[in-house]
């Protein structure tokens, strides 16, 4: 009936405002879109009405820059060493600690302590549900290899198939 997607694609995971856990896009509707709860596998209706966010436009503040959170998941996985990340309603003292391993630079006068608790209680539902893959092998390698591949091989059929019709 359902079967896990082989990687995660963070623009279909959805945090809504006011409601617990993350959610998966699952189709556009009239008036709403309809989404699935990733831990209770339960769907239900989103309205206009409700503060959706996509996780991939998600970005932490830094002090030279904002970080997207799949580049953030990423740091919490190599930290962590393929790990769970630390419990979301752990001492807020810890919490902040934890987090300046995670990003040194993160802003202190932007991020509070609730958007620590969420990037870790995200990071850790997207763990246990086993959808956390490296954005940066997915995202930058595979095109930077495709188009160099495929640019001389276009370049050969191109020349070779005219010579072809003309024989």
């Amino acid at each position: 009936m359902y079967t896990k997607p082989k990687k995660m694609i963070l623009k279909d995971i959805l945090a809504i405002s006011g409601e617990p856990g993350l959610f998966r896009f699952i189709a556009q509707g009239k008036n709403a879109i309809i989404i699935e709860h990733l831990e209770t596998k339960r769907r239900s209706s989103a309205y206009g009405s409700a503060k959706v966010s996509s996780l991939e436009d998600i970005a932490i503040f830094t002090e030279k820059e904002d970080i997207p959170l799949g580049k953030v998941f990423d740091l919490i996985h190599e930290t962590a060493n393929g790990g769970t990340a630390i419990d979301s309603k752990a001492d807020p003292s810890k919490l902040k600690s934890w987090f300046e391993t995670i990003l040194p630079d993160y802003s202190r006068d932007k991020v509070y302590i609730s958007d620590i608790k969420k990037v870790a209680h995200w990071y850790n539902i997207l763990h246990t549900l086993g959808l956390l893959v490296k954005e940066e092998a997915t995202a930058e390698e595979k095109p930077e290899k495709s188009t160099e591949e495929k640019a001389p091989a276009e370049k050969k059929k191109k020349k070779a198939a005219p010579k072809a019709k003309k024989e």
